[in-house]
């Protein structure tokens, strides 16, 4: 003689009353599971959270009396791919960074030269005029915020960056 099912369990899963009744059954027994074998570090309750999202997700494939074995499955599943990734994450880490260019190595040579060139071309410019070009090339100041810091005119600002420039051009012609 057959019982007639109940309208909850011939729903499954995906009827409201019993994922509840699931969630309340397993959800600390599935956190403590995950604290106990992996520890606190990767935050176990949302591994749960997780697990029984997945659980509704699937709620038309799994029978309940089959979701505690299918919760305690996801939940080992993605706490091995949460380490995973941070073992992965950390070899890569400790390897050395190589860095590749699309540049020839002529180019990247001439560029090495400019930098020299242009370093010490800023280093033979007199003090004021140094100062007065580098704030306005290098920290992008006004010519009237720069007068405003030095204690000079405008004027003087504009003719200390010109002759900087006239000396750069004369120094780095070849560039």
């Amino acid at each position: 003689m057959q019982f007639p099912m109940r309208k909850e369990q011939e729903q499954g899963v995906c009827h409201s009353t019993v994922f509840e009744k699931l969630f309340k059954q397993h959800s600390q027994d599935l956190h403590d599971f995950l604290y106990y074998k992996y520890g606190d570090r990767d935050n176990p309750a949302d591994l749960v959270q997780e697990a029984f999202m997945k659980l509704w997700d699937n709620c038309h494939k799994v029978l309940p009396e089959k979701a505690r074995g299918f919760l305690f499955t996801v939940v080992n599943n993605q706490m091995l791919n949460v380490l995973d990734r941070k073992k992965t994450a950390l070899k890569y880490q400790h390897e050395p960074q190589q860095h590749f260019t699309n540049e020839s190595p002529e180019y990247l040579i001439e560029e090495t030269e400019y930098l020299e060139q242009l370093e010490g071309a800023i280093a033979s410019l007199t003090p004021e005029q140094r100062e007065a070009f580098l704030l306005f090339r290098i920290e992008g100041k006004k010519q009237k915020e720069i007068a405003e810091l030095l204690g000079i005119s405008q004027k003087a600002v504009e003719k200390r960056i010109a002759k900087a420039h006239k000396h750069l051009k004369t120094i780095l012609v070849n560039f």
